[in-house]
C-alpha cells in the first residue's frame, strides 16, 4: 500500500517494525515529523510566494532596446501602451513608473484634490490609500464582503458624503469587485471608479476584460505580477481627457503644444501642472510587451495551480481554499491564492501554521495588514481595531501560499504536501504521538 507523507504511514496487519518511506528507506515517522520539530522538510530549497519569469524572447527584447537609439521616452512606450490597451479592450493605456505612480496619477487624472473624499478597501496595500494622501484627498474606508474580500458596496454607500468624488475598489488576489453594483453607484452620485486591479490583468466580469470596465483601471508590473517590466505599472481608460491628463501627470505636468512651437520654436514647452517624473522608460517597456505575448500561458498555468490547490484542500482540516464568484462570468486571474486557517479546528494560532510552512520550505506570506491599522493611519485618522471587523477577522486568518506561472507539477504537489502534513499534524483530532 502506498505511502501518502502528508496523512503518515498507511498501516496494515502484518509485518513489523516502522513503515518506511520508498524514496529514502526512512522510518516514516523522522518523515512525518514537522520541520520546525526537527523532522525532514517537504523541500529543502525554499519555494518563493511569488517571483518573475523572465524568457530569451524577453532578453532579446531588452537587448533591442540597448542596442538602439532609445532607452527611454522612445518608440517601445507607444508599442507596449497600444498592445496592452488592446489586451484589455480599453481606448487608451499610458504606462507610468510604477503601480503606486499609476494609483496616485489615476486619482490626479480624476480630479481628485484638497478636501475630496474616496471610498475604498481597508484590505490592500498601503498605497491604495496613500495615493489620495499625496493629492491631499482623504482616504474613507468601507469593509469588504466576507466571501471575496473586495469592497462591499452596501459599506459603500453607508459611508458616502457630500465630499465623496470617487470609488477605488479592489480586486483582491485577482478576483474582481463588484464593479457592476459600484458603478451604478457611482453614476447615481457622478462619482469615478478607479479601480486597483494591480492583481486583476487577465481577469474577466460579466464577460468583460478587467481594463475596460471602470472610468479608470490601474495594473502593476512588479515581478510578482502575472507579467514584469521590473518596476512599473498603467492605467487604462475609455476616456480621453483623463489619458490626456495621465500623460500630463507623468511628465512633469509638461505641455507641448505644436501652435505655441510653431511661434516661438521647436524647443518650447510650458508647466501647466504639478506633476512628476513617473515614465516608463523604453527598456521596461520592451520586456512588459515581450511578456505580454504569453499572458494567456501565464494565466492558464495559474489558474491550472489554483485549482489542484483548491481540489487538494477542499476537504483538509483546519483551512479554507479561496472563495470564487458562483457567477461564471466572472474569472479570477490568480495573483495570489490566500487561504484562511480555520481556528476552531486546530490546535495553534495562524503563527504556528505560518512557521512551519515556512518550515517545511515555502515562503509563505500574509496579505494584507489592514491598511487603517497602521500606526501612520492610527494616529493620523483616529483609527482602532474594531473599525472594520472584516476585514480584521480576515486578516487573523490568511496565509498567502506560493502560486507564480514558473511552478513545476513538482512545485504545487511540495506546497499541497506541506500543507496537509501541518495542518493534519495541528488539526484538533490529530493525537500528536503518532506522528512523532
Amino acid at each position: 500500500m502506498p505511502v501518502d507523507a502528508a496523512t503518515g504511514p498507511q498501516r496494515s496487519g502484518g509485518g513489523k517494525g516502522p513503515k518506511l518511506n520508498p524514496k529514502s528507506a526512512m522510518p516514516m515517522s523522522a518523515v512525518n515529523r514537522l520541520a520546525i520539530d526537527g523532522g525532514r522538510p517537504v523541500r529543502r530549497k525554499r519555494l518563493a510566494y511569488a517571483r518573475q519569469r523572465v524568457n530569451d524572447a524577453d532578453v532579446q527584447a531588452v537587448i533591442k532596446v540597448l542596442r538602439s537609439d532609445w532607452l527611454t521616452t522612445g518608440p517601445e512606450v507607444a508599442a507596449f501602451e497600444e498592445a496592452f490597451a488592446e489586451r484589455v479592450g480599453a481606448r487608451y493605456a499610458v504606462s507610468v513608473s510604477s503601480g503606486t505612480a499609476a494609483l496616485h496619477a489615476a486619482v490626479f487624472a480624476a480630479g481628485l484634490t484638497q478636501g475630496d473624499e474616496a471610498i475604498t478597501s481597508p484590505f490592500s496595500f498601503c498605497a491604495t490609500a496613500n495615493c489620495l494622501l499625496y493629492q491631499g484627498a482623504q482616504p474613507v474606508f468601507a469593509d469588504v464582503e466576507p466571501d471575496t474580500l473586495t469592497l462591499d458596496p452596501r459599506q459603500v454607500l453607508r459611508r458616502l458624503t457630500v465630499r465623496t468624488k470617487a470609488v477605488l475598489p479592489v480586486d483582491y488576489a485577482g478576483h474582481p469587485a463588484a464593479l457592476e453594483e459600484l458603478l451604478a453607484l457611482a453614476q447615481r452620485r457622478g462619482l469615478v471608479v478607479i479601480e486597483d486591479a494591480c492583481h486583476a490583468l487577465g481577469a474577466r466580469y460579466r464577460g468583460k476584460p478587467v481594463g475596460s470596465i471602470s472610468h479608470l483601471t490601474v495594473f502593476s508590473f512588479h515581478p510578482v505580477k502575472h507579467i514584469t517590466t521590473g518596476e512599473g505599472g498603467m492605467v487604462t481608460t475609455d476616456n480621453a481627457d483623463f489619458a490626456r491628463r495621465l500623460r500630463l501627470f507623468r511628465n512633469h505636468g509638461i505641455e507641448r503644444d505644436p501652435r505655441r512651437q510653431a511661434l516661438s520654436g521647436p524647443w518650447s514647452y510650458e508647466m501647466v501642472a504639478l506633476g512628476y517624473n513617473y515614465r516608463l522608460a523604453d527598456i521596461g517597456c520592451a520586456l512588459g510587451h515581450s511578456q505580454l505575448r504569453r499572458l494567456d500561458a501565464v494565466l492558464a498555468r495559474r489558474r491550472e495551480i489554483a485549482g489542484r490547490y483548491t481540489e487538494a484542500f477542499r476537504s483538509l482540516p483546519g483551512l479554507e481554499p479561496p472563495t470564487v464568484s458562483a457567477d461564471p462570468e466572472v474569472v479570477p486571474a490568480w495573483h495570489l491564492y490566500p487561504v484562511r486557517v480555520d481556528l476552531a479546528r486546530l490546535r495553534v494560532g495562524r503563527l504556528e501554521i505560518f512557521r512551519a510552512l515556512q518550515a517545511e520550505g515555502l515562503a509563505v506570506n500574509v496579505h494584507y495588514q489592514p491598511i487603517h491599522l497602521h500606526p501612520y493611519y492610527r494616529n493620523q485618522g483616529g483609527y482602532r481595531p474594531g473599525d472594520y471587523p472584516v476585514a480584521e477577522a480576515a486578516y487573523e486568518r490568511l496565509i498567502t501560499l506560493p502560486l507564480f506561472d514558473g511552478m513545476t507539477d513538482r512545485d504545487a504537489q511540495d506546497v499541497i504536501d506541506a500543507v496537509g502534513k501541518v495542518c493534519r499534524y495541528f488539526s484538533r483530532g490529530h493525537a500528536q504521538s503518532d506522528a512523532i
